[in-house]
């Protein structure tokens, strides 16, 4: 269904997209949460795009991620969590062997740093369990509001919104905010929706980032949502133009996670290779 989505609006996207008039506030909630829906149609497989198995995996994967891809973090994650698979262990790691391993990733001696503090911080205050707590997350070397909630948000299950720098820019191209801060950008989008809908709608709005609504050249002619979008015409509007923007999945090519849940395979998506793979 997503992926016929897709295609329909390519085909008649620029007849549907009208002049954009000022709306009310009301106005402004119900677009809002009808784009939320309309993505949760498109992405049905939203997930995490970082390899974890635990709260602890995904805590240093995501501070890992700052700078850099989650498909870089995925391809280096793996020899790092062989080698420390708990916090006792990489509190303990040399911190020369872990730069080693962290390279692939860029800024690998602050990220080093990082998480071999967090995982001291962890094991001294927090007996080596990740806390499920916001108050206490922050407290941990390298860890902000938006790690923190991408933890809590998909480790325990606790809603929270991800303003990572796709999220900052959507939001702003449909007008949900003017904010600039993301706390304040988090303020405003948590106040349009249920709590409930916070995670889910950090991840159909990322994942639409990452796929359709590029930063430099938005595929406009291809997205499913333009008929609600103040921004279309910012990018390519012509259909078939526009489909050769697209990435991942929609564009047929591999996904990030090189082990990505079932429901994305199912939907057709194909796991990243592994770092070195041709």
């Amino acid at each position: 269904m997503a992926v016929s989505k897709v295609r329909k609006a390519a085909a008649s996207v620029t007849e549907a997209v009208k002049p954009w008039k000022p709306e009310s506030r009301t106005a402004l909630v119900r677009r809002a949460r009808k784009i939320n829906r309309e993505l949760a149609e498109v992405y049905p497989y939203a997930h995490p795009e970082l390899d974890f198995t635990n709260p602890f995996q995904l805590l240093v994967a995501t501070v890992l991620s700052a700078q850099t891809t989650d498909l870089r973090v995925n391809q280096t994650t793996p020899a790092l969590f062989a080698k420390y698979p708990t916090p006792e262990d990489l509190a303990a790691a040399n911190p020369e062997e872990v730069e080693e391993i962290l390279r692939p990733c860029g800024f690998f001696r602050a990220k080093t740093r990082s998480v071999i503090g967090l995982s001291k911080a962890l094991t001294e205050d927090f007996g080596g369990e990740v806390p499920g707590k916001l108050e206490d997350l922050v407290k941990l070397p390298g860890v902000g509001r938006k790690t923190a909630f991408v933890v809590l948000g998909n480790a325990f299950g606790r809603p929270g919104i991800t303003v990572d720098t796709h999220f900052q820019r959507l939001v702003r191209r449909w007008r949900w905010t003017e904010e600039t801060d993301p706390d304040r950008i988090e303020t405003a989008v948590g106040a349009l929706f249920p709590k409930s809908d916070w995670t889910d709608l950090s991840h159909h709005v990322i994942w639409h980032g990452r796929r359709i609504c590029h930063a430099r050249k938005p595929a406009c002619g291809a997205c499913p949502i333009a008929p609600l979008c103040p921004a279309y015409g910012e990018g390519e509007t012509d259909p078939e133009k526009a489909k050769k923007l697209l990435k991942y999945e929609k564009g047929g090519f591999p996904g990030q996670r090189l082990n990505p849940p079932r429901a994305y395979l199912d939907a057709g998506g194909r796991p990243a290779p592994p770092l070195g793979a041709a």
